[in-house]
């Protein structure tokens, strides 16, 4: 199955200017990019699309995601805490919901159930049902209680051999990446965010146990010190990061190019406007997005001056900030972390790209077609993404998930 996209404007995800072209998709990937009016005129494709007037670029990548934190733009849950029955329901629907919202592709920061992401993973990957592609995840692992919030049972062992055990568990489960909360939670526990919940020893023993099964690490960490253990461990991306000093700061830049670094301000931006009913006490949880977003206001556009490759994802799918509003991340860049919209939509595709391991990200002749085709310009207005309507096409892996109004069949 070819398709033949015409005359568009053409984001790369490099963070380069667009520039008007055509492209062709044969099977799952892109076999085709010409810059100019009129390119490939003379190539044929099964499905012609023309593209005067709108922006293709690469769909987008989430790095911070929690399809089982149910919330989305079409159902909204007043409780965390769901059956697990109902959690896989959830976590379907927000695939699907990601997908329709232009997110081809994310990265699991955790679940709330055990084995509901690798099932999840396999029925995309299956077609079964429609959702991004996804580095699956399990139960966050954090000692038990530690910040605050319980978030497993038997994987709250002490111990390296209980950090060994507990990947093998994942291994064996379909898990790509493990996701160890290494500092306490603020938002949850006040007071708590300098704290660090595992040993040295513990935190080694997983590294070592995770790169000999093949497997990522993801962790949130607040503090310098769970910075530099999460290093030491090979995490593949921190989150949140917030209290980073001058020294995690020159450990993260020298280490640039070992590591992904997601702030989250998604979740923050989110409590901060929240207006939740009388009943329920936010105080907390907005007096810490206050302070990380004030600090985060000065380490994000250092980090991304001295190369870190700086990702979106905000932690969506509590009732203030449902599943579906994950765009919002690229317009906080810009506004928050003096990102150019460019340089967000490439956080959101070529960098995120990198995370997932996968030849995405890019439109790129050799890479798989996850496409977006927008209505405006959004290397000029990075909000009109939050918009799915103006999403005219979605193209996963050279399928139509979403196809143009005006879709013109050769054959």
């Amino acid at each position: 199955m070819r398709t033949l996209i015409r005359d568009v404007s053409i984001f790369d995800g490099t963070g380069s200017t667009p520039q008007v072209g055509s492209v062709l998709v044969d099977g799952e990937r892109i076999v085709r990019v010409a810059m100019g009016i009129g390119a490939l005129a003379d190539e044929a494709g099964d499905t012609v699309i023309e593209g005067p007037g709108l922006t293709l670029m690469p769909g987008m990548v989430d790095a911070h995601a929690h399809l089982t934190w149910a919330s989305s733009v079409e159902k909204v849950y007043h409780q965390f805490i769901l059956p697990h029955d109902e959690l896989k329901v959830a976590a379907w629907r927000n695939a699907r919901v990601l997908l329709d919202h232009g997110f081809t592709s994310i990265y699991s920061a955790g679940a709330l159930g055990d084995l509901i992401e690798p099932e999840l993973a396999a029925a995309i990957d299956a077609g079964k049902t429609p959702g991004p592609r996804m580095v699956p995840s399990t139960l966050e692992r954090s000692p038990e209680g530690g910040e605050g919030v319980e978030t497993g049972d038997v994987f709250n062992g002490r111990g390296p051999d209980a950090m060994r055990a507990f990947v093998a568990y994942c291994k064996d489960e379909g898990v790509r990446s493990i996701k160890l909360v290494i500092s306490g939670e603020d938002a949850l526990k006040p007071g708590s965010a300098m704290d660090v919940l595992y040993t040295r020893e513990e935190l080694a023993a997983a590294g070592e146990a995770a790169r000999e099964a093949g497997l990522w690490i993801a962790s949130h960490a607040y503090s310098p010190e769970a910075i530099g253990l999460a290093l030491d461990a090979g995490a593949r991306i921190l989150y949140h990061c917030s209290f980073a000093d001058g020294a995690a700061v020159e450990r993260m830049a020298a280490e640039k190019d070992k590591f992904f670094y997601a702030p989250g301000p998604g979740v923050s931006i989110a409590a901060i406007e929240a207006k939740p009913p009388p009943h329920i006490d936010m105080s907390h949880m907005k007096a810490s997005a206050a302070e990380r977003m004030k600090l985060e206001g000065t380490l994000v556009p250092e980090l991304k001056r001295r190369g870190v490759r700086v990702l979106v994802g905000g932690d969506y799918g509590f009732p203030f900030n449902p599943h579906g509003s994950n765009a919002r991340d690229l317009e906080h860049f810009v506004t928050y972390f003096d990102f150019t919209p460019a340089e967000a939509l490439r956080a959101a595709t070529m960098h995120g790209g990198e995370l997932m391991g996968l030849e995405v990200g890019l439109v790129k002749e050799g890479y798989l077609a996850d496409l977006l085709l927008v209505d405006g310009d959004p290397t000029t207005d990075v909000a009109i993404l939050q918009d799915k309507d103006r999403l005219k096409m979605i193209m996963k892996g050279g399928a139509l998930h979403k196809a143009p109004a005006e879709t013109e069949a050769t054959n």
